[in-house]
């Protein structure tokens, strides 16, 4: 049995660890196929492919694109993407200058509140042209000792109702889609338990998505406890989608699960790579 991972940040986007020594690490843990899925990036991918060749691991080109879907925040993956797509390279391209605007919004809120020195303390963890995100404003502020970890930050900053929410427009599920599957990739919605949907506007969801060309669902992941992977196998099943398992991982210190240290994946679903080549 294959041990795959197909959801994991480098430090590209908000991952603690280079592509290099991010697939080493997978390679240490007995992963042999990774898909490296930075935030709306896909500047890791030529590096972390040469040294998985090296490593013997199967690797798939991956990126999470953010997107706003009826004003909230929803994350596709695509897997097997082309980085060379033109439509998928500018979409991206745009998303990152929102981040810049985001991020400039974010450190005023919180000078609001009295904290001084956010946005470069956030870009002194994004690395030289990295890209900027909550996580980084989250490792300041624990850093500073406004939070025990990057973790509880988000309890008390950074989210809807606490000091440093800024609401933003990411791209529109329609275009993520069409971006992903213009490339030849598979479009999987990540961690679907995070969105908190009822039934009915989770079937709206899925529907909308398999009719853009949506593919796939992330059942196995960090955030979802046993219960929630097994609902959202069926859902799966249910809605005619492929199943993904992915870590989420984005550094030693910051993640519920380890590269390729996931609970099993259900084998009453169809996997998003059963009809890849699985030769490196």
């Amino acid at each position: 049995m294959l041990n795959i991972d197909l959801h994991c940040h480098s430090k590209v986007s908000d991952g603690t660890l280079t592509p290099t020594q991010l697939v080493e690490r997978a390679a240490t843990r007995g992963v042999s196929m990774l898909a490296l899925t930075d935030h709306d990036d896909l500047g890791g991918l030529d590096e972390a492919r040469r040294v998985a060749n090296e490593k013997n691991i199967i690797f798939i080109n991956g990126v999470e694109i953010s997107v706003t879907w009826r004003n909230r925040t929803l994350h596709i993956i695509g897997l097997d993407v082309d980085p060379k797509y033109l439509p998928l390279e500018q979409g991206l391209a745009a998303i990152r200058n929102g981040r810049v605007t985001r991020g400039s919004k974010i450190a005023e809120q919180l000078d609001k509140f009295g904290i001084q020195g956010s946005l470069e303390g956030a870009y002194y963890y994004t690395g030289e042209d990295g890209l900027i995100g909550r996580t980084h404003f989250a490792r300041f502020l624990a850093e500073q000792g406004y939070a025990k970890n990057v973790k509880s930050v988000f309890k008390k900053y950074l989210v809807k109702g606490k000091p440093g929410y800024v609401s933003h427009q990411w791209a529109s599920l329609s275009d993520a889609v069409g971006w992903i599957c213009g490339s030849g990739g598979k479009a999987v919605i990540a961690h679907p338990a995070r969105y908190k949907l009822g039934k009915n506007l989770l079937d709206e969801l899925l529907l909308e998505f398999r009719a853009l060309g949506g593919s796939g669902l992330e059942v196995i992941t960090a955030s979802h406890t046993p219960e929630q992977s097994l609902i959202f196998a069926h859902h799966a099943n249910r809605m005619n989608l492929l199943a993904s398992c992915g870590s989420d991982f984005h550094g030693p210190e910051e993640s519920y699960f380890d590269l390729g240290r996931m609970p099993d994946f259900p084998i009453e679903c169809m996997p998003v790579w059963h009809d890849w080549d699985l030769r490196i």
